[in-house]
């Protein structure tokens, strides 16, 4: 079957590519054209355009790009009436996704949507549109499942969280190996995850590398995002006391004592890793204060969310300051405090349903087209 897969951010080219790769088991004729990445690009097929061309974030960026956005929803028609797919599967991006699934159900076209729009966050009113235009919908998160069942009557599928299942399929890393491939001694390392788009980067890593020169005794790592330059980064690295690494934030995470990370979903690719973290935001002033408005959550970090109660501290805009970093990193420093962490990344765990979540679903989209 031909398959035309839309993903516009790093954690969508990532589950999308996993579930490429559960749909090309059970359909080894299976045909990709796609949005996405370079993880979506290594399953095959061809990748239309990539993610780091899409993203947008915040109010004010995105009607600043509004323009461009707008020709990239109508070049996005233009190419899938000319793929003629089988099927469409939509992968989280809603802003863009919502508006692609009410013109391709307008076309016949069968549409599956993988990783739901929060809408139980904010625009709740988008249920009327995903009754209307998505024919089946794969949640990921516990409590979508009873916040679409029985607040909105929509019946959707629970295929537990796709991080479970990337975690996985790693490979162990081998400590000493990767510090001295990468020129890092034997100190304990600090984690920086300053998020994947060049904007949010710029205003996180100033925040985050501020704290460097008051902490010898570690060492503080880069996570790159892949589809960003060194040299885009090079630019906020001042201390000797920093190192810079692309493309392995796992191996990363996994042999570090801590992180400071930017909200999103690598805040619970850090606690599925079992590492403490200090979760950071601080966005455009405009942005954050229309969001804030709107956005009724009492957490911003899917590990909170998950858990219903703070799990990890989430320092947002002006609270993300030198001090508070310091105290949160000095807690994380603390036996007791890493003790009930680590046992809350437990249940985390046990809440997110178990592997399989690709599979599960790349067998639940065949099954509806059969």
């Amino acid at each position: 079957m031909k398959y035309y897969i839309i993903a516009g951010e790093a954690s969508g080219d990532l589950h999308a590519a996993n579930l490429m790769k559960a749909l090309l088991a059970k359909d080894p004729q299976a045909n990709f054209q796609f949005w996405g990445g370079d993880r979506m690009q290594a399953v095959g097929g061809t990748l239309v355009k990539h993610y780091k061309d899409l993203a947008f974030m915040g109010f004010l960026e995105v009607l600043l790009n509004l323009r461009t956005i707008l020709k990239n929803i109508s070049f996005c028609k233009k190419d899938i009436s000319e793929f003629k797919p089988d099927i469409l599967i939509f992968v989280d991006y809603p802003g863009f996704n919502m508006r692609i699934a009410k013109w391709a159900k307008q076309q016949g076209i069968p549409t599956h949507y993988y990783i739901s729009p929060q809408i139980w966050a904010w625009k709740e009113n988008r249920i009327k549109a995903i009754k209307r235009d998505v024919d089946a919908m794969y949640v990921i998160l516990p409590f979508e499942k009873d916040f679409y069942e029985k607040k909105h009557q929509y019946r959707v599928h629970f295929v537990g969280h796709p991080l479970l299942d990337a975690i996985a399929q790693r490979q162990e890393v081998d400590e000493a190996i990767f510090k001295a491939e990468n020129g890092l001694d034997h100190r304990p390392i600090i984690a920086l995850l300053p998020g994947s788009r060049k904007q949010e980067i710029a205003k996180m890593l100033k925040i985050m590398l501020s704290i460097v020169d008051d902490y010898h005794q570690y060492q503080f790592v880069i996570a790159g995002a892949p589809s960003i330059d060194y040299h885009f980064y090079q630019h906020f690295i001042k201390e000797e006391n920093v190192h810079f690494v692309s493309g392995k934030t796992y191996d990363l995470l996994s042999i570090s004592y801590a992180a400071l990370v930017t909200s999103g979903t690598a805040t619970l690719e850090t606690a599925l890793l079992n590492i403490p973290e200090v979760v950071c935001y601080k966005g455009n002033w405009i942005s954050y204060h229309i969001a804030k408005r709107i956005i009724k959550l009492k957490y911003i970090s899917l590990v909170n969310l998950i858990m219903d109660k703070p799990v990890v501290t989430e320092l947002i805009q002006g609270d993300l300051t030198k001090k508070n970093l310091k105290i949160e990193l000095d807690k994380l420093s603390t036996y007791r405090h890493r003790y009930e962490v680590f046992k809350d990344y437990v249940q985390l765990r046990e809440k997110l349903g178990g592997e399989g979540a690709s599979e599960k679903t790349a067998s639940l989209i065949l099954k509806q087209q059969q």
